[in-house]
């Protein structure tokens, strides 16, 4: 075992038929996006090269403006609504509470389901005839609204079901950064004297930094490409109040035939979760700690 351990030969046999699969499904599609950015095409006739055009289009397109503050508030939402209750539930589970495992399967279980299950399951709850949403505001007398068809509730109605869909992913990530905590560490602080806060904020978070990008990684990214349920849920309206980059891409590639345009989105989209992953990774100067 340690030969193959030391063996340089042996990692390139294991790593390189990876890096090839990956190379095919990831690098190729992005580099014939960029090739196809550069162009004015509608998938079937004469390509005709524009060069940086339909980048410069898109500064002038309202619709891709709004779909990007769209996706930016909704990175923000995720973090506050995703990663906090994620922290504190994943807190108060590692500590061993009764019940523990239920718990935690409980939580997790709104990953575990499709998005189109879930979109489905929304569709039913906002609708503005029937929805138990509104049934609900009408036992109290108040009056119902069209989530889904008013521009000024559609956002926040949409990014709900996003984030409490992901609550439990984020919780069992930090859970098992928690988990990997010596236990003599608290038990020194509890000795000491540390309230159930004091380790929160001065053991447990810092000692678990890595983790936290991690997951800060995964719900940023994942609100800058994120289609599913957003499509499920409104396709991008009313108006485009809900539209993200995503869907705004795939309408203008397959509802529009703009193939250059809605390339060059792509790019942007790919462009954009590299620089927040790089912002993520400058901002978060993890030190190695040793137990």
């Amino acid at each position: 075992m340690d030969k193959i351990l030391g063996n340089k030969k042996a990692y390139f046999i294991f790593v390189f038929p990876a890096f090839v699969v990956y190379f095919i499904m990831a690098f190729i599609p992005i580099i014939i996006s960029g090739y196809y950015s550069t162009l004015e095409w509608n998938g079937i006739g004469e390509k005709l090269f524009v060069g940086f055009d339909n980048f410069i289009a898109l500064t002038k397109n309202d619709a891709f403006m709004s779909s990007v503050k769209n996706s930016l508030i909704l990175a923000v939402a995720s973090i506050i609504g995703q990663l906090i209750p994620a922290m504190f539930l994943a807190i108060v589970l590692s500590r061993n509470i009764k019940g523990e495992g239920i718990y935690r399967t409980v939580y997790f279980i709104p990953v575990l389901l499709s998005t189109v299950v879930i979109g489905q399951l929304f569709l039913k709850i906002y609708n503005a005839d029937y929805g138990a949403l509104n049934a609900f505001f009408g036992l109290f007398g108040l009056k119902g609204q069209d989530w889904l068809g008013n521009t000024k509730l559609v956002l926040g109605a949409a990014f709900f079901p996003i984030i409490w869909q992901y609550i439990g992913y984020h919780m069992l990530i930090l859970y098992t950064g928690i988990k990997g905590v010596p236990a003599e560490i608290y038990e020194a602080a509890q000795i000491d004297g540390a309230n159930e806060s004091q380790m929160a904020f001065q053991i447990t978070i810092p000692l678990i930094k890595s983790t936290m990008k991690v997951s800060l990684t995964f719900a940023v990214i994942g609100s800058l490409k994120l289609f599913d349920l957003i499509w499920v849920l409104t396709k991008g309206g009313p108006l485009h109040a809900s539209e993200v980059p995503s869907t705004l891409m795939y309408t203008t590639i397959f509802t529009r035939m703009e193939y250059g345009s809605g390339s060059a989105i792509a790019v942007f989209i790919v462009a954009e979760c590299l620089l927040f992953y790089f912002l993520i990774e400058k901002f978060f100067k993890v030190d190695n700690i040793t137990y």
